[in-house]
């Protein structure tokens, strides 16, 4: 099976995206850890204000499967959480790079994307 990497985007092997902008960084779950994690029924995410740490959870993801830790690709604080994903968690399944989005975070060090897996690198973990 062929899943959407959207080549504008890194990746944690844990299977998060970050789209940087400016300062400013855009983060989900990838279609792949989406289809894994089955039918998603409810979503935990930190405020805004919320210090997070490159590397550390910041979250919670529950299927009908499993439950998940959410891993942060990029140190800074959380400036927007999508509060659709508490009434619509099931956004992660049906848009993980849309309407999916889970935070926005103000980013500390931009730099700590040069350690994130590249569109092609991370193609070659799922498939």
């Amino acid at each position: 099976m062929s899943f959407d990497v959207p080549d504008d985007l890194r990746y944690l092997e844990s299977h998060e995206w970050v789209r940087v902008a400016g300062d400013t960084a855009e983060v989900g779950i990838t279609a792949f850890a989406q289809d894994e994690l089955g039918d998603v029924v409810f979503v935990e995410l930190p405020d805004e204000g919320t210090e997070l740490t490159a590397g550390e959870d910041f979250g919670v993801v529950e299927s009908i499967k499993a439950v998940s830790d959410v891993y942060a690709p990029v140190s800074g604080t959380v400036t927007a959480v999508n509060d659709r994903l508490r009434d619509e968690p099931e956004l992660l399944n049906e848009d993980p790079f849309g309407d999916g989005w889970m935070l926005t975070v103000e980013v500390d060090d931009k730099s700590e994307t040069d350690d994130l897996l590249s569109p092609d690198a991370y193609r070659d973990q799922i498939e």
